[in-house]
């Protein structure tokens, strides 16, 4: 502010210094018309009054010239000082991904769309009403609404929000050819055929670098973009993550400290339900999509090849849809009681670089292996005065099933690897105590026959 009003100072002393030039030019130069000559006898100032009129017109005319001159170049800085973002549109497809995508050479922070993926649930507007009220920028942050199934209600829902999202539709609203022993799986074969198409507008055709995917029954917390946006860098930078998500799948508030809303974690799990990719990982994913199950296959060994997520402690998600194609299935044990994250933790002032795969490795392993070993049965008691983290070990599948169940959490396995697990190790709250459900120290590896 200082600045600008030295800068509109200097502005109004070269306006009058200019002015004043003008005003002793036109004083000095020769008068414009012919005066009669003085009668004999009549001194010669008689005809001053008329030349300093002339003097006044010349003058006055200029001025206004050089005043009309200002007021355009004021006005013209106060309206780039004003200028606002445009509402938010799809880029063509002609558009440079530089100028649009992550990878753009600029100060400013990078663009990230948020995919919404909607069918048949008008309820999207509790999904986009979240999603508007939270994003700190309509630039930064576009919202697109990919639409399958050609219902009618909820494409008028979507329609209602004009430009503040982009609405566009599936062109093929037929069923897919599936094989006779998966008809009743018909929905399921349409998402993945829905995703494909979707992703590939938003790397393929509006060239995105990044883009966070979302589904229409998902609710977002307050700082769910500034968790992205935090995290994004890591995932550009270090080859061993693949995606980050904001989901734990055993995000359960009983099994949660709300209190530490700023914890994140490593897992080999692929958990989706809000989650960030590259425009490279679409690169290798593409072509090998699938026709269905899309995020079971996402967690085989083939597509994962060792890499891992970025998963919060508090979720910044919860899904609010159960019914779908899944037909409900987990969301009366487990979905409708995860916690959403209500307290806004400023992620990109935060160091997060202890998330890089080395620094993670050394001081996680080291503080869940130095955690005391604990049976079951001591940890469902009270919890006493030593409330420090303690290691509840499994030594096989049934093992970690039995305990998974025995304290609430997720016992499903998908090649092998658990739900939020890194390394085998699922981390957890029980009675206020920080719990580590780990394999032996040896371990060397996930199991596929697990599952």
């Amino acid at each position: 502010m200082l600045k600008k009003s030295s800068l509109a100072l200097l502005g109004a002393v070269l306006f009058l210094l200019w002015n004043g030039l003008l005003l002793l030019f036109l004083w000095s130069r020769p008068v414009p018309f012919p005066l009669p000559p003085n009668p004999p006898g009549a001194e010669s100032s008689r005809h001053l009054p008329a030349q300093l009129l002339q003097l006044a017109q010349d003058a006055e005319t200029e001025l206004r010239r050089q005043r009309d001159l200002l007021l355009q170049i004021q006005r013209s800085a106060l309206r780039r000082r004003q200028k606002t973002p445009k509402p938010p549109q799809i880029p063509s497809s002609s558009s440079s991904s530089s100028s649009l995508g992550v990878g753009a050479a600029t100060a400013e922070p990078p663009v990230i769309p948020v995919l919404v993926l909607a069918c048949d649930r008008s309820s999207v507007r509790r999904c986009l009403d979240k999603l508007l009220r939270y994003r700190p920028s309509a630039r930064r942050f576009p919202v697109i609404v990919s639409q399958d199934c050609g219902h009618a209600e909820t494409a008028r829902v979507i329609s209602s929000y004009g430009p503040a999202v982009a609405h566009i539709r599936h062109p093929d609203l037929g069923d897919v050819p599936v094989p006779p022993e998966h008809r009743k799986f018909q929905g399921y074969y349409r998402i993945s055929r829905h995703y494909r198409w979707a992703l590939s507008q938003v790397f393929r055709r509006f060239r995105y670098g990044a883009a966070i995917v979302v589904e229409d029954d998902l609710e977002v917390a307050p700082d769910f973009f500034e968790y992205f946006q935090a995290v994004l860098p890591l995932l550009k930078a270090d080859p061993s993550l693949w995606c980050a998500s904001a989901w734990n799948d055993n995000g359960k508030e009983a099994l949660v400290e709300p209190g530490r809303a700023e914890l994140l974690y490593r897992t080999d799990f692929f958990p989706g339900l809000g989650w960030l990719l590259l425009a490279e990982l679409w690169d290798e994913l593409e072509a090998k999509w699938p026709p269905a199950f899309w995020d079971d296959w996402m967690r085989q060994p083939e597509q994962r090849r060792g890499r891992s997520c970025i998963r919060p402690e508090v979720s910044r998600t919860v899904t609010f849809g159960r019914k779908g194609v899944s037909h409900g299935q987990f969301f009366d044990q487990y979905l409708k009681f995860i916690k959403l994250n209500d307290r806004f933790v400023p992620f990109t002032q935060l160091d997060l670089s202890y998330l890089k795969k080395e620094e993670y490795e050394r001081f996680f392993l080291q503080q869940v292996y130095s955690a005391p070993e604990i049976a079951a049965e001591e940890l469902q008691k009270e919890a006493g005065e030593d409330s420090g983290p303690v290691r509840l070990q499994y030594r096989g599948r049934d093992s970690f099933k039995a305990l998974a169940k025995t304290f609430g959490l997720m016992d499903d396995l998908k090649s092998g690897v658990p739900r939020a697990g890194y390394r085998g190790i699922v981390s957890f709250v029980c009675r206020g105590r920080r719990v580590f459900l780990a394999p032996p120290s040896d371990w060397t590896g996930y199991d596929p026959s697990w599952s």
